[in-house]
């Protein structure tokens, strides 16, 4: 099999965790609301301009309901993002936000569909909950701050909804069509944002190229490169190498943002990774076990 599948993955991935970084370059007064509505009306449109250009979209009989509801639970998770990010840093917000999104999937199918949890995703949940707490009794640190730990958290509610929103929507379409429709409705949401909060900062044309950074590259782009490798490979090696969304922000908020962590922070941030990890190798060995039976 082409190692080229497992690349677009990897890229894919890899430019999502540049998503809280590329934030920090922008003016204090850019509220995370406008970044939020700026990066999906560039992200999405973009990608629906190509669709409609390319006829693989039809309006009339496009599932509406289930878009509606995925672009609320990405319009929600972005909002609560980039707020955490600006308050706690990239490091922390991108690990607690990601890091708990599996848990909550969990939670929510225990709840609403009546699926039991698996001693996998208990485990995991469990790596989950202790990392929280050892971000959570940081005293006096400048990087931790307990509402955007808690910002993350409501994040990853957010993200754990779109995913499973958009499972229905991904069995009826295509998914770059999806992605295309369901930012686009979502810049729709967030559009009054624009009239709402300080936009002067958009005239700066270093700052329009974050912009548009955010909505191409980490979105666009991203959403595209996984799509395509996820075609190609299995599904649990793709959540394997998507691993590198949580490590890339992890590392870039360090080392170029500068943001300094305690022993006790970094304890915290391994074993969120940690959660991830053990949910994704142990579904991997559960399905080649199922497989071989």
């Amino acid at each position: 099999m082409s190692v080229i599948p497992y690349i677009f993955v990897l890229l894919g991935a890899i430019l999502w965790g540049t998503t809280g970084t590329a934030q920090t370059f922008l003016p204090e007064n850019a509220h995370p609301f406008v970044i939020s509505a700026g990066r999906s009306m560039v992200g999405g449109f973009s990608l629906l301009i190509f669709m409609i250009l390319l006829k693989k979209i039809k309006f009339k009989s496009w599932p509406w309901k289930e878009t509606i509801y995925a672009a609320i639970c990405i319009s929600l998770f972005q909002l609560l993002f980039f707020s955490s990010v600006r308050l706690t840093g990239v490091a922390i917000a991108s690990v607690v936000a990601i890091g708990s999104a599996p848990v909550f999937s969990g939670l929510i199918e225990w709840v609403f569909l009546k699926l039991r949890p698996s001693k996998i995703w208990v485990i995991s949940t469990l790596f989950a909950i202790v990392g929280c707490i050892f971000l959570f009794i940081n005293k006096g640190e400048i990087t931790i701050n307990p509402i955007g730990i808690m910002y993350s958290l409501i994040a990853g509610i957010g993200f754990a909804l779109f995913t499973l929103s958009s499972k229905s929507l991904l069995q009826k379409e295509e998914t770059i069509p999806v992605i295309a429709m369901t930012f686009s409705v979502s810049a729709l949401m967030l559009l009054p944002f624009f009239f709402l909060y300080d936009v002067s900062w958009l005239k700066d044309t270093g700052n329009m190229s974050i912009i548009f950074y955010l909505g191409l590259a980490t979105t666009s782009v991203a959403y595209v490169l996984y799509g395509r490798g996820l075609h190609k490979i299995p599904s649990s090696s793709a959540l394997t190498l998507s691993l590198a969304e949580p490590t890339t922000a992890a590392l870039l908020g360090v080392f170029i943002v500068g943001e300094a962590l305690s022993a006790t922070s970094w304890i915290g941030v391994l074993l969120l990774l940690g959660s991830i990890v053990v949910l994704t190798i142990g579904s991997q060995k559960n399905k080649k076990i199922v497989g071989e039976i």
